[in-house]
Protein backbone atom coordinates (compact mmCIF):
# COMPACT_ATOMS: atom_id res chain seq x y z
CA UNK A 1 0.00 0.00 0.00
CA UNK A 2 1.05 3.72 -0.78
CA UNK A 3 3.60 3.76 2.97
CA UNK A 4 2.56 8.02 2.87
CA UNK A 5 -1.03 7.69 2.94
CA UNK A 6 -3.01 7.71 5.96
CA UNK A 7 -6.31 5.89 6.60
CA UNK A 8 -9.24 8.25 8.75
CA UNK A 9 -13.19 7.66 8.71
CA UNK A 10 -14.75 10.12 6.48
CA UNK A 11 -16.42 13.16 7.94
CA UNK A 12 -19.51 15.05 6.23
CA UNK A 13 -16.79 17.93 4.96
CA UNK A 14 -14.64 15.68 3.15
CA UNK A 15 -17.88 15.41 0.33
CA UNK A 16 -16.51 18.89 -1.33
CA UNK A 17 -13.15 17.28 -1.63
CA UNK A 18 -14.82 13.98 -2.74
CA UNK A 19 -16.78 15.50 -5.33
CA UNK A 20 -14.74 17.85 -6.88
CA UNK A 21 -11.95 14.66 -8.09
CA UNK A 22 -14.92 12.20 -9.25
CA UNK A 23 -15.82 13.01 -12.72
CA UNK A 24 -11.36 13.63 -12.71
CA UNK A 25 -10.70 10.39 -11.57
CA UNK A 26 -13.12 8.34 -13.74
CA UNK A 27 -12.45 10.45 -16.86
CA UNK A 28 -16.47 10.74 -17.37
CA UNK A 29 -19.71 12.64 -15.38
CA UNK A 30 -19.54 10.48 -12.19
CA UNK A 31 -21.23 13.27 -9.63
CA UNK A 32 -24.29 11.83 -9.66
CA UNK A 33 -23.98 8.58 -8.43
CA UNK A 34 -22.39 10.19 -5.26
CA UNK A 35 -25.04 12.77 -3.43
CA UNK A 36 -23.82 14.65 -0.86
CA UNK A 37 -26.42 12.30 2.02
CA UNK A 38 -24.22 9.47 1.50
CA UNK A 39 -21.48 11.71 3.48
CA UNK A 40 -23.70 13.23 5.67
CA UNK A 41 -25.60 9.75 7.09
CA UNK A 42 -22.76 7.20 6.59
CA UNK A 43 -19.23 8.92 6.98
CA UNK A 44 -18.83 6.94 9.97
CA UNK A 45 -18.69 3.57 8.06
CA UNK A 46 -16.81 5.47 5.29
CA UNK A 47 -13.14 6.05 5.18
CA UNK A 48 -10.62 8.58 3.34
CA UNK A 49 -7.13 8.12 2.46
CA UNK A 50 -4.52 11.57 2.47
CA UNK A 51 -1.16 11.87 1.47
CA UNK A 52 1.23 14.48 0.72
CA UNK A 53 -0.29 15.28 -2.41
CA UNK A 54 -3.80 15.69 -0.76
CA UNK A 55 -6.71 13.43 -1.35
CA UNK A 56 -5.28 9.93 -2.15
CA UNK A 57 -8.72 8.03 -1.90
CA UNK A 58 -11.87 7.02 -0.37
CA UNK A 59 -14.26 4.58 0.31
CA UNK A 60 -17.94 5.33 0.90
CA UNK A 61 -19.64 2.25 2.62
CA UNK A 62 -23.03 1.28 5.17
CA UNK A 63 -23.88 -1.64 6.85
CA UNK A 64 -27.18 -1.88 5.92
CA UNK A 65 -30.41 -0.67 8.27
CA UNK A 66 -32.83 -3.13 6.42
CA UNK A 67 -30.21 -6.01 6.01
CA UNK A 68 -28.75 -6.76 9.36
CA UNK A 69 -25.61 -8.97 8.20
CA UNK A 70 -25.16 -6.57 5.38
CA UNK A 71 -22.87 -4.22 4.27
CA UNK A 72 -22.67 -2.52 1.36
CA UNK A 73 -20.02 -0.59 -0.62
CA UNK A 74 -21.54 2.23 -2.31
CA UNK A 75 -18.38 4.35 -4.17
CA UNK A 76 -14.68 4.02 -4.50
CA UNK A 77 -11.77 5.72 -5.55
CA UNK A 78 -7.97 6.38 -5.57
CA UNK A 79 -6.49 9.25 -7.16
CA UNK A 80 -4.47 8.37 -10.45
CA UNK A 81 -0.95 9.50 -8.25
CA UNK A 82 -1.86 6.48 -6.06
CA UNK A 83 -3.00 3.39 -8.26
CA UNK A 84 -1.39 0.36 -8.35
CA UNK A 85 -0.24 0.76 -5.01
CA UNK A 86 -2.91 -1.35 -2.75
CA UNK A 87 -4.52 1.62 -1.79
CA UNK A 88 -7.83 0.57 -2.65
CA UNK A 89 -7.47 -3.02 -1.34
CA UNK A 90 -6.56 -1.80 1.75
CA UNK A 91 -9.63 0.43 1.92
CA UNK A 92 -12.21 -2.51 1.38
CA UNK A 93 -9.68 -4.38 3.67
CA UNK A 94 -9.97 -2.00 6.43
CA UNK A 95 -14.23 -1.63 5.57
CA UNK A 96 -14.30 -5.13 6.21
CA UNK A 97 -13.13 -5.26 9.42
CA UNK A 98 -15.45 -2.31 9.93
CA UNK A 99 -18.47 -4.49 9.16
CA UNK A 100 -16.99 -8.05 10.65
CA UNK A 101 -17.01 -5.52 13.94
CA UNK A 102 -20.84 -4.72 13.31
CA UNK A 103 -21.17 -8.35 13.09
CA UNK A 104 -21.81 -8.42 9.36
CA UNK A 105 -21.43 -11.43 7.10
CA UNK A 106 -21.40 -10.65 3.99
CA UNK A 107 -20.26 -7.29 1.95
CA UNK A 108 -22.14 -6.58 -1.06
CA UNK A 109 -21.27 -3.61 -4.43
CA UNK A 110 -22.44 -3.36 -8.05
CA UNK A 111 -20.77 -1.73 -10.84
CA UNK A 112 -21.92 -1.19 -14.52
CA UNK A 113 -21.16 -3.92 -16.88
CA UNK A 114 -18.82 -2.37 -19.03
CA UNK A 115 -16.70 -1.82 -15.61
CA UNK A 116 -13.71 -4.00 -16.51
CA UNK A 117 -11.35 -2.28 -14.29
CA UNK A 118 -14.04 -2.98 -11.33
CA UNK A 119 -15.00 -6.55 -12.62
CA UNK A 120 -10.93 -7.54 -12.43
CA UNK A 121 -10.48 -5.72 -8.92
CA UNK A 122 -13.64 -7.44 -6.69
CA UNK A 123 -12.91 -10.60 -8.27
CA UNK A 124 -9.43 -10.57 -7.15
CA UNK A 125 -10.57 -9.72 -4.13
CA UNK A 126 -12.52 -12.70 -3.59
CA UNK A 127 -15.69 -11.52 -4.40
CA UNK A 128 -18.43 -13.48 -6.26
CA UNK A 129 -19.62 -11.41 -9.47
CA UNK A 130 -23.59 -12.11 -10.95
CA UNK A 131 -24.52 -10.74 -13.91
CA UNK A 132 -25.17 -8.58 -15.57
CA UNK A 133 -28.23 -7.94 -13.70
CA UNK A 134 -31.26 -6.72 -15.96
CA UNK A 135 -32.71 -3.86 -15.23
CA UNK A 136 -30.97 -3.52 -11.80
CA UNK A 137 -31.36 0.32 -11.25
CA UNK A 138 -34.52 1.04 -13.65
CA UNK A 139 -35.18 0.06 -17.03
CA UNK A 140 -32.04 -0.27 -19.10
CA UNK A 141 -29.46 0.26 -16.35
CA UNK A 142 -27.97 -3.11 -16.11
CA UNK A 143 -25.41 -3.93 -12.87
CA UNK A 144 -22.90 -6.36 -12.17
CA UNK A 145 -23.80 -7.45 -8.41
CA UNK A 146 -20.69 -8.48 -6.14
CA UNK A 147 -21.11 -10.60 -2.93
CA UNK A 148 -18.69 -11.19 -0.64
CA UNK A 149 -18.57 -13.69 2.83
CA UNK A 150 -17.22 -12.48 5.37
CA UNK A 151 -15.16 -15.13 7.65
CA UNK A 152 -17.04 -15.15 11.45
Amino acid sequence: MNQSAHVRPAEPEDYDRIIAVVDEWWERPMRSVLPRLFLDHFHRTSLVAEDRGGLAGFLVGLMSPSVPDTAYIHFVGVAPRARGEGLARHLYQRFFDMAAAEHRSEVKAITSPRNERSLAFHTAMGFTVSGPVRDHDGPGVDRMVFRLRLPL
